[in-house]
């Protein structure tokens, strides 16, 4: 007696088909999981028998081996319950085994027969829709609103294919004897899935319908920043976040504490276009898989905004754990990564930010396997300019020695800070102006100019921002004449600018032109690129 049910296992964003072989042999009564399963799984054998027991499901009293194939891959999880469950019925004949063997399954049981959501269902739903043996994917129910994109999507597998949800192990049941029952994603209430074209609420990308909340640890992905009309005075850091949310650019913010700093990053998220749906199914992927999906929760619509604390470990940061699960730098992968008290981070954690920046994705080897996570970011980054944080503002009040703040400066690199566009100061307003109302302009004045400039680029050079163009191509995109390269060969002179600072340089004033609606770059696109890039300098020319 031998039933074979497809599933799947994660190797970090990636989908492994897991085959679950069951064979009923006379012996011994036990259920033996072989196949490097970890605890989780073989703890799924106690999970199966109380699920069963519930419903009245006759697990045979005989000696059952499971094997999950491919035997050299470690499973992790709980995902694995169900498809064990069900091939052991369909081995003693309770299913057939040729419908069962059609489907993809994944789930946890709970003791009651409850099916309970697993990580990755929307990668494990991808990865079934481009398979040509499997009807379709059945999912706990709580997975089905993530999964929703995949049922019906065109091209990669047959017309055919359905992605089902069940509530309980007794609809699957009833659904594998029956052939039907089942609640397809599509159906789910939630109309289209075409990204939003709308704006939302006021520093509030649109929102498409039926998305759910998909909260995260240091805040959910779509929840709503600040306005930029709340923020006082700060032309200056004000024109950097315009810039750098329509090129695409790193930015890192200087000035004592309680300048602004803080409040100004929380605006970004609020000036950037909602996800287009590629992006959306990238972006929820990385939080499915990280486990921070809630129940029931939708595609993630909007940037994700992530705001680790300083004590993260470099694991947290970048990605880690056994097995590999991305880290923030991933999970802000489309978004924003604010980076506060940027000195007080750890060094390892720091450093390993330089490469995944410029390349847009990070790869940790491991003694088994080698798993890469995206991290297409903006960075953003606070800072103060010494330990007390008074040393710009008031010089006389600063308690920190020079040596102190050479040491303070140093735990951030220079490599590091090169690769940062745009570094303005952020200095103390007045409290007339803070006092003041009314006269800020509001964030939705602004994303309007940060789409008309994004749409400028789609034109110009496809999906890549300005951010993200090549060396190669700066010279054809980003060309400059001789008074805007004047202006760039002075500043690099002077202060002495790598060959990287000035790219990005040539890159910020490309995103300054567009915001102005200009083909070309003139000089004082270069200037005010410039001068957003090395704000102690008053003067570069």
């Amino acid at each position: 007696m031998l039933a074979t049910i497809p599933s799947a296992a994660l190797v970090g964003l990636d989908v492994v088909r897991v085959r679950v072989e069951v064979a009923i042999t006379r012996g011994t009564p036990m259920i033996q999981v072989v196949g490097l399963p970890e605890s989780a799984v073989r703890e799924g054998r106690e999970r199966i028998r109380a699920a069963a027991a519930r419903l009245g499901l006759h697990v045979p009293g005989l000696r059952i081996t499971v094997n999950l194939a491919p035997a050299g891959l470690r499973k992790h999880g709980a995902a694995f319950d169900l498809p064990i469950l069900v091939g052991i019925l369909a081995a003693w004949g309770e299913l057939p085994s040729g419908r069962c063997g059609r489907w993809l399954l994944a789930g946890e049981l709970g003791l009651d027969g409850s099916l309970r959501p697993v990580r990755g269902a929307l990668a494990i739903a991808l990865h079934a829709r481009r398979a040509a043996d499997v009807d379709g994917v059945i999912l706990p129910a709580g997975n089905l609103a993530e999964a929703r994109a995949v049922d019906g999507m065109s091209g990669g597998g047959p017309s055919s294919f359905r992605v089902l949800g069940a509530a309980d192990l007794g609809q699957v049941v009833a659904f594998l004897e029956r052939g039907h029952g089942l609640p397809r994603a599509r159906d789910l209430p939630g109309g289209s899935l075409a990204p939003p074209s709308g704006d939302g609420p006021r520093g509030d990308p649109g929102s498409g319908p039926g998305d759910g909340p998909a909260a995260g640890r240091h805040g959910s992905p779509s929840a709503s920043g600040p306005d930029l009309a709340d923020v006082r005075g700060q032309s200056q850091p004000r024109r950097a976040l315009e810039i750098a949310a329509a090129g695409g650019h790193s930015l890192l913010l200087r000035g004592e504490p309680g300048a602004g700093k803080t409040l100004l990053a929380r605006c970004l998220p609020g000036l950037l276009p909602p996800l287009g749906l590629d992006e959306a199914v990238e972006v929820t992927t990385i939080h499915s898989v990280a486990g921070l999906l809630p129940p029931g929760s939708g595609l993630v619509r909007r940037p994700p905004f992530r705001a680790p604390h300083h004590g993260v470990s470099a694991a947290g940061l970048l990605g880690g754990g056994s097995p590999p699960r991305p880290g923030e730098l991933s999970l802000a992968h489309r978004g924003v990564l604010f980076l506060d008290e940027l000195p007080e981070f750890g060094r390892p954690a720091l450093e390993g930010l330089r490469q995944p920046l410029e390349a847009g994705h990070i790869t940790l080897v491991r003694a088994r396997h080698a798993v890469t996570f995206p991290c297409r970011i903006q960075l953003v980054a606070a800072m103060n300019p010494c330990p007390c944080g008074r040393r710009t503002a008031a010089p006389d009040e600063c308690t920190c020695d020079p040596p102190a703040v050479r040491r303070y400066k140093r735990r951030v690199s220079g490599p590091l800070l090169d690769r940062i566009d745009l570094q303005v100061d952020v200095s103390r307003v007045p409290w007339r102006e803070l006092a003041s109302r009314g006269g800020a302009e509001a964030s939705e004045a602004v994303r309007g100019r940060v789409l008309e400039a994004r749409e400028r680029q789609r034109r110009r050079q496809g999906r890549r921002l300005n951010a993200e163009l090549p060396d190669a191509e700066l010279d054809q995109l980003c060309a400059l004449g001789p008074a805007a390269e004047k202006i760039l060969e002075t500043a690099a002179e002077d202060r002495r600018l790598s060959a990287r600072t000035c790219r990005r340089i040539q890159r910020a004033a490309r995103t300054v032109a567009d915001l102005a609606g200009r083909n070309r770059i003139t000089d004082a696109d270069v200037y005010v690129a410039v001068r957003m890039r090395l704000p102690e300098k008053e003067e570069v020319a």
